[in-house]
């Protein structure tokens, strides 16, 4: 079909309100929206500011109201565990009832924060839902995340209660998670009036008497009282959750996400960009501990009437590299949203793909890459083993939702590697200079969007307004700050082509790492690359690239390390100054998949570095340092 984005996008422009006024008749409100704006609001101004709604219910009761009550909501997969679940809409509204009814017991009601510390188990899932049928704010952390790092976030939202599990299983280990939680309980000085913990078969935790509840033994009893919990009316600007992200100044930020605005974008994208249809069955491959997990594991899916898959597992090793075509063969994905990253894994593992052809994929029809920079070649392969379009698109945590892509619902675009294709409507993108100003197209510059942002994106952090505009808005006054660096092409597609902090600078010319990745993933033998700059007297700054290697080469790592510095002076030129590449056995990444580049680089600098709090193995940064050390990189 041709697309229609071009008019949709203008007439977005022309009419912003309009647009998303109509946008919002999908969502079921208490108090419908006469307001859809107050640009007096906040920093940048607050979507459907007299409206009042409630996500619960727009996630669950409305679909077993409207003849969806039998249909899966939730297929819970764990080739961990060897457990399967399938939970349908009718199923999850009394889990959510009998959860929110047990936290009201514990005294939790409308504006109370209560953070979610737990495994990818369906109970996770009930949690948001039922914080969120409370008029509860949620704050999901990562589970197993360090003992301090979740002191930080309990001081910070200072929650009423939280919600965790006796453990989370990974391939091969299992992590304790309640000595985790009693040691961030004991160190924050804010102190929750208890919590509810999940007994996992795996490993069970002695319970804390007067603190500690057992999930199972409440949600068990409320069941038994069939007593209703109505969904509370919130307002449509009241937050639904609280998400934190990392800071630079090491105090994580507080990203607030809205009811109303949340909703409206969030029902909106599930057909304009994913082209999903009520009923199908939609698999983000996430953590609900990511941004990507809220919008798309949890919310979107479930606005939308679909069904969600939550996969507790790897791309590999749980137990090979054709688990995602298991998956998708067994339950009848659709559309499939990962991360490059992860492609990269499975493509190292299985590099002729020959796990593919074991499944009956017939009814996928679409891969959405985000998280990471696609590059070329990863999408390449995608699009030649699978049989399916692969789009990239390109959107953070305090957005929530697509920046830019390929809003295949409306009519797919022509794929550019490379691109994420185009703004969203709701998104007028620019390419600034540092001083602010606009550069011709096809020219390297700071990423920016014209305010106000749309809905569901970040009206602010929680409890710091005034770090929220020093972070985003003020370096570039009328606009937020993404903190990406690209350019624009002459069609409008937008090139992601490194962080504004990994644009490195050599003799005086700006260099993006991203463009040296993408010529060395092309080399047969590279499974995955990072390039980074380190310190140079004469220059300033020189690239490093650092290469994973697919399995059986036939080559020697030196053979291909000159190759691949050839192939980058050669499509770059000398003024890339290319002419280190290694060699090392793995990249350290956060659990979420982005490799951790600065990290890398204070390491090759000499300069001191703290160990990122989302690491996913930190034995890495040690054979990384070693690498550095026998080819004279640092001292």
């Amino acid at each position: 079909m041709a697309s229609s984005y071009h008019e949709v996008y203008e007439s977005w422009k022309k009419a912003p309100l309009d647009f998303w006024k109509e946008a919002a008749k999908e969502i079921d409100w208490f108090s419908e929206p006469d307001a859809i704006f107050d640009q007096n609001a906040g920093s940048y101004g607050r979507w459907f500011p007299d409206a009042t709604c409630n996500t619960c219910f727009n996630c669950v009761d409305r679909h077993v109201k409207r003849g969806r009550a039998g249909q899966p909501a939730i297929i819970y997969d764990s080739p961990i565990t060897g457990k399967q679940r399938t939970i349908t809409y009718e199923e999850l509204l009394k889990e959510v009832q009998a959860l929110a009814g047990a936290l009201k017991d514990q005294g939790v009601s409308k504006g109370d924060r209560v953070i979610i510390y737990m495994p990818m188990v369906p109970e996770a899932a009930f949690a948001m839902l039922a914080c969120a049928r409370l008029g509860a704010i949620h704050s999901v952390v990562f589970g197993g995340f360090a003992a301090k790092e979740l002191a930080t976030r309990i001081n910070d939202a200072k929650p009423k209660f939280i919600i965790s599990a006796s453990c989370g299983i990974e391939p091969g280990r299992v992590i304790a998670y309640k000595p985790l939680l009693d040691a961030a309980m004991d160190m924050s000085d804010h102190k929750p009036a208890g919590t509810l913990i999940l007994q996992r078969e795996q490993q069970t935790c002695d319970l804390i008497d007067g603190r500690d509840h057992d999930y199972e033994k409440l949600v068990e009893a409320r069941k038994a009282s069939a007593e209703e919990v109505p969904c509370e009316e919130v307002k449509a600007t009241d937050p639904l959750y609280v998400l934190y992200t990392s800071g630079t100044t090491g105090q994580p930020k507080g990203v607030v996400r809205d009811n109303g605005g949340h909703m409206v974008a969030l029902k909106w994208s599930m057909k304009g960009v994913y082209n999903a249809d009520p009923g199908e069955v939609f698999w983000a491959a996430s953590d609900v501990g990511w941004v990507v997990g809220h919008s798309y594991i949890v919310y979107a899916p479930l606005l939308h009437g679909c069904t969600t898959i939550l996969f507790e597992g790897k791309p590999v090793g749980t137990p090979d590299a054709g688990t995602f075509w298991r998956v998708m063969s067994e339950h009848g994905v659709s559309t499939f949203f990962t991360a490059p990253t992860a492609f990269r894994a499975i493509k190292k593992e299985d590099p002729k793909g020959e796990f593919v052809g074991k499944y009956d994929l017939s009814r996928f029809r679409a891969l959405f890459l985000a998280g990471e920079r696609a590059d070329p070649d990863t999408i390449h392969w995608a699009e030649e083993k699978l049989n399916v379009p692969v789009y990239d698109h390109w959107w953070q945590t305090e957005t929530g939702w697509t920046i830019a892509g390929n809003p295949v619902g409306l009519g797919a675009l022509p794929v550019k590697y490379g691109s994420p294709t185009v703004a969203m409507p709701g998104y007028d993108i620019q390419v600034l200079d540092d001083a602010g100003h606009p550069v011709e197209s096809g020219k390297l510059g700071n990423i920016v969007v014209k305010l106000p942002l749309p809905p569901a994106c970040l009206p602010t952090l929680w409890n710091a307004e005034q770090r929220f505009k020093e972070a985003y808005l003020m370096e570039f006054p009328g606009y937020y700050k993404t903190a990406d660096a690209g350019f624009i092409d002459d069609e409008g597609y937008l090139f992601i082509m490194a962080r504004t902090d990994d644009i490195i600078n050599v003799a005086g010319h700006r260099l993006s790492t991203g463009a040296m990745e993408e010529i060395i993933a092309e080399h047969e033998d590279v499974a995955e690359c990072a390039v980074i700059g380190i310190a140079d007297k004469l220059k300033g700054q020189m690239p490093v690239g650092l290469m994973i290697l697919n399995r059986g080469v036939d080559k020697t790592e030196a053979e291909i390390e000159r190759e691949v510095v050839a192939m980058v002076r050669d499509k770059i030129g000398p003024v890339a100054a290319f002419k280190t590449a290694l060699v090392v056995p793995r990249l350290p990444k956060t659990r979420s998949g982005k490799i951790l580049r600065a990290t890398i680089q204070k390491i090759a600098d000499g300069e001191e570095w703290k160990m990122p709090a989302t690491i996913d193995d930190p034995d890495i940064l040690d054979e990384i340092t070693e690498a550095f050390k026998k080819r004279g990189i640092m001292s």
